[in-house]
């Protein structure tokens, strides 16, 4: 029976009268044409990769291609993979962790600095960013990606099996999702853009040879395509973020920060620095934001809306908020809370406030409480080293002598000082010690409770990086390179800090959730149409759904444990210093999105905080074991990402098998 006559069986033909060549089709819709189906295949170009031993698997028909009634006929038949049932689990389980990692170990670079600089507390960031993230990576989330996002394999390889390509995206999505954990755990902050291309091109090179790999490609002037884009991104990235970074802290250092009255100078330019990063923002959401389409509008169209945008929102800013930051900063009205700032101009019309009782709350708290200048950390090593000099000189010690050896007195400390380097002030636990009693006590299951869902957030991150390890040295010594600025003048800077971090989460999970859904996406679309749909992946808005709340929880139970590495740990951050250093990531992710610059949100907060790190003090004020940590989490993540994949890939397509001699 040929080709034809078998398919007769299924299709009727009706004749179709208003082409100029007539054709068949088939009631389902599916075109048939007898000749096409009668004349011999024409001869492709053999495999010369590992995976074209499996043609001659006796066992491998699921591996081949589905029959054609079947596999353009997806209405009457769902799920035509069930053989590959597993394959789908594995990656759905994986695809996940992916996502969590993505949150625990990514997204920790949009609230790292607004968190160091204490613009904004651990558990506030966190709420905020669980929402936003979740919020663009469903809201705004590309509903079409890349079948293989970062180019480097040619998704046409597979065309005659594409459930081998399901295979090997579920060992990229193994091999990405294995090093993140590792990572995370450690506290290694690494790309997890660069960890799914490494997945990619493991399984790339055991399923279809190292030919098979698009290593570079600049005949289209895309350097975006390709491994070589890789490299290019350790140079990119953390160099054009620097660069904008030192401009905006230098702008501000010398117009506010220096100058004989910052409050009032501050003060002036705050709807202006609102308006700019607005507008900024709104780029980065139009040219950034996943399913966003702005290809219908002009150039001058999309400028007049940044534009808009952006001088709509400084009005805003100098009505409403302008007067609120004046009576705190100005005033020193302790009661104002931020809800206040809807009253706007009244609020100027307000009496002068009572004087602020010990221990209430309000006011402006102390960015630079705990950290020592360098004349400050002068006299404290003076102090230290005269009283060794006179408790060597008594030999007979008293218990009270022996008691103020080991505890400092408030008297040795300069003038100025406000705790020790090594003693902040600790934040209020939420979970709190557990209680006494047997588990299943009513108090004791709370705890529990609690442990479980607000561990996560219920942590110092400004305790935990100052915390000697062998990353960080001697932190008091390195913040003391760095000179502090007006208190007040830095908190103008807090609010627009918080919305800059606000826009960059949104952004990250429109964008960047598809790190983790576009393999996964790949593989439910072949699981349930038998087909390869080119070199695009739908992405039904579940799979939205479901890397989005991957990566909310993600940030959510363990993102302090990036979070600690990051940020004071760096180098000190302040209000000031945290707004230049995250706008100036975004100014580079906006350039790299325009231009097509193979560019990670890692590398870019990474390379802006010191570039401000060294604007802001010396050389000696960055902390360069930190520096060699982040760099080697770069470097190692691609190759590593990519052993896992491909050894777990090559394992699996040449494991024998019942009914198979492979040897």
């Amino acid at each position: 029976m040929t080709t034809a006559s078998r398919v007769s069986k299924t299709f009727t033909p009706v004749y179709h009268a208003k082409k100029r060549k007539s054709k068949l089709i088939a009631k389902r819709g599916v075109a048939f044409s007898p000749r096409r189906h009668n004349r011999k295949p024409t001869p492709r170009t053999p495999w010369t990769g590992p995976a074209a031993r499996l043609r001659k698997h006796p066992v491998q028909q699921g591996f081949q291609r589905t029959p054609l009634s079947r596999k353009f006929d997806p209405e009457s038949s769902k799920m035509v993979l069930h053989q590959f049932d597993y394959i789908f689990a594995i990656g759905t389980i994986f695809a996940f962790l992916d996502a969590w990692n993505i949150g625990a170990n990514d997204v920790a670079n949009s609230w790292t600095t607004s968190v160091s600089s204490r613009s904004i507390s651990y558990i506030q960031a966190m709420v905020l960013g669980s929402i936003l993230e979740f919020a663009g990576a469903v809201g705004v989330g590309a509903r079409v990606a890349d079948t293989i996002r970062t180019k480097v394999v040619d998704v046409d390889q597979f065309e005659e099996n594409p459930a081998l390509l399901m295979v090997g995206m579920m060992c990229a999505i193994l091999g990405s999702s294995l090093w993140l954990t590792f990572c995370t755990k450690v506290g290694l902050t690494v790309s997890t853009t660069h960890s799914i291309m490494g997945g990619v091109i493991g399984m790339g090179v055991a399923l279809v040879g190292v030919n098979g790999i698009t290593w570079a490609d600049f005949s289209k002037g895309d350097i975006s395509s390709g491994v070589v884009s890789v490299f290019l991104a350790w140079i990119i990235a953390p160099g054009l973020s620097a660069a904008f970074a030192i401009i905006i802290f230098l702008v501000t250092k010398y117009a506010v920060l220096l100058r004989s009255k910052p409050v009032l100078r501050g003060l002036m330019l705050v709807p202006v620095y609102f308006g700019i990063t607005a507008a900024l923002l709104v780029m980065l959401i139009v040219w950034k934001g996943g399913s966003i389409n702005v290809n219908w509008m002009t150039n001058a169209q999309i400028a007049g809306i940044v534009v808009g945008a952006g001088a709509a929102w400084a009005i805003l800013v100098a009505i409403f908020l302008v007067p609120w930051l004046y009576r705190i900063v100005v005033k020193d009205d302790w009661q104002l809370r931020w809800y206040h700032i809807a009253l706007g101009p009244l609020l100027l019309r307000r009496p002068e406030p009572p004087i602020q009782p010990e221990g209430a709350k309000g006011g402006i708290r102390d960015f630079y409480e705990g950290h020592l200048t360098k004349e400050q950390m002068e006299e404290l090593l003076t102090a230290e080293r005269v009283r060794d000099e006179e408790n060597t000189a008594n030999e007979a010690k008293t218990a009270s002598d022996a008691v103020s050896d080991n505890v400092r007195s408030d008297n040795d400390q300069p003038e100025g000082a406000n705790a020790p380097a090594d003693n902040f002030p600790q934040e209020k636990k939420i979970v709190g010690p557990k209680p006494e009693g047997p588990w299943y006590n009513s108090a004791v299951l709370f705890w529990y409770f609690k442990w479980l869902f607000l561990r996560g957030v219920d942590q110092d991150i400004v305790n935990l990086q100052h915390k000697r390890t062998f990353l960080s040295g001697d932190l008091a010594a390195i913040h003391s390179h760095v000179p502090h600025y007006d208190n007040k003048a830095e908190y103008l800077y807090t609010f627009v800090q918080i919305m800059t971090a606000c826009t960059a989460s949104f952004t990250h999970g429109a964008n960047d959730v598809a790190n983790a859904i576009a393999p996964y996406a790949t593989i439910y679309q072949i699981w349930q149409s038998g087909a390869l749909k080119g070199s695009k992946s739908e992405v039904p808005i579940w799979i939205l759904c479901f890397g989005g709340a991957g990566i909310a929880l993600g940030i959510w139970t363990y993102g302090y444990n990036i979070m600690k590495v990051l940020g004071n740990r760096l180098t000190l951050h302040s209000p000031s210093r945290g707004f230049a250093m995250e706008l100036g990531a975004a100014c580079t992710i906006i350039l790299a999105t325009r231009l097509k610059l193979p560019v990670s949100t890692t590398q870019c907060i990474a390379g802006a905080t010191v570039g401000v790190g060294l604007c802001s003090g010396t050389w000696r004020s960055i902390n360069w074991r930190v520096v060699t940590w982040i760099y080697m989490g770069w470097i190692v993540t691609l190759p590593v990402a990519a052993l896992i994949s491909g050894c777990i890939c090559g394992i699996i397509i040449n494991a024998p098998r019942w009914g198979y001699k492979g040897y």
